[in-house]
């Protein structure tokens, strides 16, 4: 296993090689997550973000490495991984005639958990959806209020390890100051968060490191720190996508 300051990582990835359409996508990415901790994946399209993500859920086989997600192989126990994760997709899917308490209500007693209303109010009221809207369809509901219901439900999943794919896109300014306080609850928690990125600028405000992916692999890695230079940040960044 990899460690992160000597602690056992929740995800570790080591060495990693997957293929898609014969064409190798990670190129011996390595990288390690542990307990309480925000890393922040940023790359190009293309660079292998989503297929990162796609391994951890089990939903793709690697073809050389080894990854574990609290222990587990999700290639060789792909259920019994996703139980340890839970996974905030870029768009998410809600059933439009249920309300929001309702899409949680099922989504969670499909992951064998029945939270009563109270705990729904509070992860509602930590990912920040105002409390009126609650009881009404989603069909009706913004593209960021949608991304509040979904982060509810993470946040009451209650696992090792969370995944979050563009977590801030469709969110307003303020809204994404609540996603911020939100993560720092979850790494006081000690949930281990993993976050694909294309805003530099918010991977920044809340990871503990950021990574930069370019064709497959890590090309950079850094920790943000108070008065850091954004702008030679962005610099890196952009080389590291162009690479």
């Amino acid at each position: 296993m990899n460690d992160q300051a000597g602690v056992r990582a929740v995800i570790d990835i080591r060495d990693l090689e997957v293929s898609r359409g014969g064409t190798l996508v990670l190129d011996k990415l390595s990288l390690a997550v542990a307990a309480g901790e925000t890393y922040a994946l940023l790359g190009g399209n293309g660079s292998g973000k989503s297929t990162t993500l796609a391994t951890l859920l089990g939903l793709l086989r690697p073809d050389a490495g080894t990854v574990t997600v609290a222990g587990t192989n999700p290639a060789a126990e792909p259920e019994a991984a996703r139980r340890q994760i839970a996974y905030l997709p870029e768009n998410v899917a809600l059933y439009e005639q249920l309300s929001a308490y309702e899409n949680i209500a099922y989504f969670m007693a499909l992951a064998k958990a029945e939270p009563n209303r109270n705990r729904m109010d509070e992860a509602l009221d930590a990912a920040g959806l105002q409390a009126d809207a609650r009881g009404r369809r989603v069909g009706s509901f913004s593209k960021g209020m949608r991304q509040k219901v979904a982060i509810a439900m993470a946040v009451l999943r209650d696992v090792p390890a969370l995944l979050l794919d563009e977590p801030t896109s469709g969110l307003d300014p303020r809204a994404t100051a609540d996603f911020n306080q939100l993560v720092t609850r979850l790494k006081l928690r000690g949930t281990a968060i993993l976050m694909v990125t294309h805003d530099l600028l918010g991977a920044a405000d809340c990871a503990d490191r950021i990574g930069f992916l370019a064709q497959g692999r890590i090309v950079e890695e850094i920790v943000p720190h108070s008065g850091m230079d954004v702008l030679a940040l962005h610099h890196r960044y952009a080389e590291a996508a162009a690479a």
